[in-house]
């Protein structure tokens, strides 16, 4: 069935817009497709990646022997796309040479049947490689360059230093495949994707090395209209025929479509189903990410899996020795982290993008460098972490947990200070006026130092967080009944802390209207400064 059959089923209302990347700025991207959570195509991003040169012959198709030769030893999830399995593909377990095996086969098959003018008798599955952690498996290859507009990825800056989660009870582990969340896809024509939103309802980017997919969007707003009526099951396939007794909404959804095409990187929005098929022999590299702009729609998924996961053991309740122990597992199990792990990554992250804060006003003597681009980021960041901190505090991160965070201990942790020093390179590359020189570690650790002193403060819950952020961003030199103690600046000729507030009620609030944040702007109103 060609594209065109497949959208008969369909109303389609518009096409993704398209966008010459390199004519479009770091700020822009944000304002018009973070902010708005809207899709786009960009184009003109990949002239210079490895892998469009070494990944693609001349008639721009992939060269599947060269996948064999340099990385066929690798393991591989290959996903059958003829065979369902729950509400999935079914998934094998091969090495990219007996992939390309397959592929090189089916390849064959093809021409012949090609080559006698016959109608395809080929019974054999259409496979496609998916999920394939190339970065981690290859660091040293260098494929490609994250595009600057993906580079605030908190997702996988953590993940290169920490995990998500950690199962004590389990027994193995595999390093490569709960690691991180930059994938590389390979498939023939025909091989497809079901209706799905992405993991943890994160961002994502899929950049065509080679071939041609087609793309079915469908906004958040009407993605209930592919749920069932309890909202337990969603449709599997658009293009087949869908039960209208199971799904009686699916008939309402209007979609947006777009034909990506070699070359071209399609910037996936939060919360977003979509369906995706492969028009043509297809490589795409893919990255899930999230950053401030959508902590919302991660908080708002693990809350709505927490309640599903109770609900589904709550008869065992009375009897159960743990019973809120038992829902947090589930929840690990069904989505990948828990309660407490995106409690943990939420202090780390704001931990280190507070210490970026303290440390660079520690040193600052102009408005115009406080009232910057990069200490908008880094400021918003923090708020947007609070907000989440604040909701946290209906739920179990209220009391104090079993695992807490010291934040004078962080500093001697070199996996937190490697994910300060990611998280620097980064506003460095979004931004040319960031200040830090990342050249010399022992300074900037010595400058951590020297810009907070915190004796002995632990974050164990919600609360510990909130007032953490609050005693940073209020300027404030203690915080009872926390005993920290905070040095923003005090030397004569430095940011004080009337300064530090100045930049928070008045400059940052302006900036950001200026470029139109207004979703923002009730974020900054929310932290009261005295």
């Amino acid at each position: 069935m060609d594209s065109t059959e497949m959208k008969k089923r369909l109303k389609i209302r518009g096409e993704i817009e398209r966008v010459n990347g390199k004519q479009l700025s770091y700020s822009e991207f944000v304002e018009k497709y973070l902010v708005k959570n809207q899709p786009v195509i960009l184009t003109g991003l990949m002239d210079d990646w490895r892998a469009s040169q070494d990944w693609v012959d001349e008639f721009g198709s992939p060269k599947l022997l060269f996948f064999s030769t340099h990385f066929g030893n690798s393991k591989v999830q290959v996903a059958d796309c003829d065979n369902r399995e729950y509400t999935d593909q079914r998934r094998l377990d091969m090495s990219v040479s007996e992939f390309i095996d397959y592929w090189l086969a089916l390849k064959r098959k093809e021409k012949i049947t090609r080559d006698h003018n016959s109608v395809s008798s080929c019974d054999e599955s259409l496979l496609y490689l998916k999920d394939w952690h190339f970065v981690k498996e290859y660091p040293d290859y260098e494929a490609y360059a994250t595009p600057q507009f993906f580079n605030d990825d908190w997702l996988n800056l953590y993940l290169d230093k920490y995990h998500m989660h950690f199962d004590a009870d389990s027994q193995e582990r595999n390093e490569i495949s709960c690691s991180d969340y930059r994938f590389v896809y390979m498939g023939p024509k025909g091989t497809w994707t079901p209706l799905h939103a992405d993991v943890f309802r994160s961002y994502s980017w899929s950049a065509n090395v080679c071939g041609k997919k087609l793309w079915l969007f469908l906004p958040p707003d009407q993605c209930h209209l592919v749920f069932d009526r309890h909202m337990k099951n969603s449709v599997y396939n658009i293009f087949e025929d869908v039960s209208e007794t199971m799904f009686p909404d699916f008939k309402k959804t209007v979609w947006l479509e777009c034909t990506q095409m070699k070359n071209e990187i399609i910037f996936v929005p939060s919360g977003w189903y979509h369906q995706v098929h492969n028009l043509e022999d297809v490589i795409s590299i893919n990255h899930n990410w999230f950053n401030a702009y959508n902590l919302d729609s991660v908080w708002n998924l693990l809350v709505g899996d927490y309640n599903v996961a109770k609900e589904l053991i709550e008869d065992i309740r009375d009897i159960c020795d743990d019973f809120e122990s038992l829902c947090q597992r589930n929840l690990a199990a069904n989505t990948g982290m828990n309660f407490l792990d995106f409690f943990t990554f939420i202090t780390r992250m704001s931990f280190a993008n507070l210490i970026q804060l303290s440390n660079i006003t520690e040193g600052s003597k102009i408005d115009s460098e406080i009232t910057s681009p990069w200490a908008q980021h880094i400021v918003l960041n923090l708020l947007k972490a609070r907000k989440i901190a604040v909701k946290m505090n209906s739920t179990i991160l209220a009391e104090d947990s079993s695992t807490s965070l010291d934040i004078k201990k962080s500093l001697d942790d070199p996996a937190f200070l490697e994910l300060y020093s990611a998280i620097s390179s980064t506003y460095k590359k979004l931004h040319e006026s960031y200040p830090l020189n990342l050249e010399d570690n022992k300074a900037w650790k010595i400058d951590i130092r020297d810009s907070i002193d915190m004796v002995g403060f632990q974050v164990s819950n919600s609360r510990n967080l909130i007032n953490l952020i609050d005693c940073i961003l209020k300027g404030e030199r203690q915080l009872d009944p926390a005993n920290i103690s905070f040095k923003l600046g005090a030397a004569p000729g430095q940011l004080g802390s009337y300064r530090f507030r100045y930049m928070i009620g008045f400059g940052l609030g302006h900036v950001i209207s200026e470029v139109d944040f207004k979703s923002h702007i009730e974020d900054i109103r929310t932290v009261a400064i005295e």
